[in-house]
C-alpha cells in the first residue's frame, strides 16, 4: 500500500529523543519542561472531593461555566482586560488549543509568520492547512527583529503567532519591542495574532508580557494559557483560549469536532482550587529556582544566559566544545549524564549558536546533582 505522508519531514521529537537517551543511561533529565513538584496538598484534597460529586459525564462544550468565570476573573485582576465567559474555552492542553485556532482561521495559501525560535508544534498546525510558513529569526539578543517583521507582514498574513514570555530561550520581549510590533500590525487589520502566553505567570521581568495589553488588536487576538505550566499539572492536559465572539465562532466550530468537551473532574478541581491559589506565588518559586541553576552553574565552563521567564534556562557551550548542539547534547547526557535540549531544532533555518535549553522546574537536589556533573567539565 503506497502511503502519501502529510507531514513527511516531521519525525520523533528532540524531547522524546532526549528523554529515551537520559532513561537508557541514567541520566538526570533537565530536557523535558515539566516540574517534577508533587501536587500541592489542598489541591489534592479538593481532587479527592470532587470524586464524590457529579463531574464524570461530559463536561459542556466551551468548559464548565465555574472555571470560565475564574479565567475572566484572572484577566481581569493579573491582566487589567474585562472579558466575557463566551471569549474563553476551556481546551485539551495549550497545543490542541493552538491546532484548533490555526485550523479554524487559517486557509489554503495564507501566510503564517512564525517567530524562530518556535515551539514545535506552530510548524505542523501551519502545514495541515496548507498554509505558508514565513519564519523571522529573533535579533542577535534574541529579542523580536522589528526590521525583519516588518519586512515580512503584509497583506497575504493571515496570522503572526508570538510566545511570550518565551521559550525555548527564556526572554521576555520589551515593553518597546511589543510597542513597535503593534504598530506594525496595526498597518495589516486583517492579519490575526495567536499569542502563545503558557507561561504568562513565570515572569520574572517585571515587564508586561501580555498581548491582552493593547487595545488596538483585541478584535483580532487569540491568545492561549495553561493550568499545566500555571499549577505544575503538565499531565492533566488543560489549558485554555480566550478570543473574540466572532473568532471563537469558527474555532469552536474545529474544537467539537476535535475534542468536544475536556476531562470534567480535572475542570471542577481547577475552578475550586483558583478560588484561594495565590497566582503571584507561582513567579517567587521560579525566580528562587532560577536563581538556583544560575549560581551552581556559576564555577562551570558554561556561559549562564539571561533567563527572564519561563523555567528554562540557556547555557552557552562555545568555550567548552566544537560540537554541534545536537551532537553535544548527545555527548552530554552518554558521557556526563544530564540531558538537555540543542537550540537549533527550533529553528526552520540551521543555526550554528552553540545553546543548550536547561529546564529548572525540577527539586533543589536534581538540579544541584545536575550542576555537580556539568562543573565537572
Amino acid at each position: 500500500m503506497h502511503l502519501r505522508s502529510k507531514l513527511p519531514n516531521v519525525g520523533t521529537t528532540i524531547f522524546s529523543v532526549m528523554t529515551a537517551l537520559a532513561n537508557e543511561h541514567g541520566a538526570v533529565n533537565l530536557s523535558q519542561g515539566f516540574p517534577d513538584f508533587p501536587l500541592d496538598e489542598d489541591f489534592k484534597d479538593i481532587l479527592n472531593q470532587s470524586l464524590t460529586q457529579n463531574v464524570h459525564q461530559y463536561a459542556p462544550m466551551m468548559g464548565l461555566p465555574m472555571l470560565r468565570e475564574q479565567i475572566v476573573r484572572l484577566v481581569r485582576e493579573q491582566h487589567q482586560r474585562q472579558l466575557s465567559v463566551d471569549e474563553v474555552l476551556i481546551t485539551a492542553g495549550a497545543t490542541q488549543a493552538i491546532f484548533t485556532a490555526i485550523q479554524a482561521l487559517v486557509q489554503t495559501g495564507d501566510e503564517v509568520v512564525i517567530l524562530d525560535p518556535a515551539y514545535d508544534c506552530y510548524a505542523p498546525a501551519v502545514d495541515l492547512v496548507g498554509a505558508k510558513r514565513i519564519h523571522v529569526p529573533l535579533n542577535a539578543a534574541l529579542g523580536l527583529n522589528l526590521e525583519k517583521l516588518a519586512q515580512a507582514i503584509n497583506e497575504h498574513t493571515r496570522m503572526l503567532v508570538i510566545n511570550n514570555p518565551h521559550n525555548p530561550t527564556g526572554r521576555v520581549f520589551s515593553n518597546s519591542d511589543l510597542s513597535g510590533l503593534i504598530e506594525i500590525l496595526d498597518k495589516f487589520p486583517n492579519c490575526l495574532i495567536l499569542s502563545d502566553e503558557v507561561y504568562e505567570f513565570i515572569n520574572l521581568s517585571g515587564r508586561v508580557v501580555t498581548m491582552h495589553q493593547f487595545e488596538t488588536i483585541r478584535d483580532r487576538l487569540i491568545t492561549v494559557s495553561s493550568f499545566g505550566k500555571t499549577l505544575h499539572i503538565t499531565g492533566w492536559k488543560v489549558g485554555y483560549l480566550c478570543a473574540p465572539t466572532a473568532l471563537m465562532k469558527e474555532i469552536t466550530k474545529v474544537h467539537q469536532f476535535l475534542v468536544f468537551s475536556v476531562n470534567h473532574c480535572a475542570q471542577y478541581a481547577i475552578a475550586r482550587y483558583l478560588e484561594n491559589y495565590q497566582i503571584e506565588s507561582i513567579r517567587e518559586l521560579y525566580r528562587r529556582k532560577r536563581n538556583l541553576i544560575q549560581d551552581l552553574l556559576a564555577p562551570s565552563r558554561f556561559k549562564v544566559l539571561s533567563s527572564e521567564g519561563t523555567y528554562f534556562q540557556l547555557v552557552d557551550f562555545s568555550e567548552i566544545s566544537e560540537l554541534s548542539d545536537v551532537e553535544f547534547s548527545k555527548w552530554l547526557v552518554q558521557e556526563v549524564g544530564v540531558a538537555t535540549i540543542p537550540i537549533s531544532v527550533f529553528f526552520n533555518e540551521p543555526f550554528h549558536k552553540k545553546y543548550l535549553r536547561l529546564c529548572f522546574a525540577k527539586s533543589d537536589e536534581v538540579l544541584t546533582q545536575a550542576a555537580e556533573k556539568l562543573c565537572k567539565i
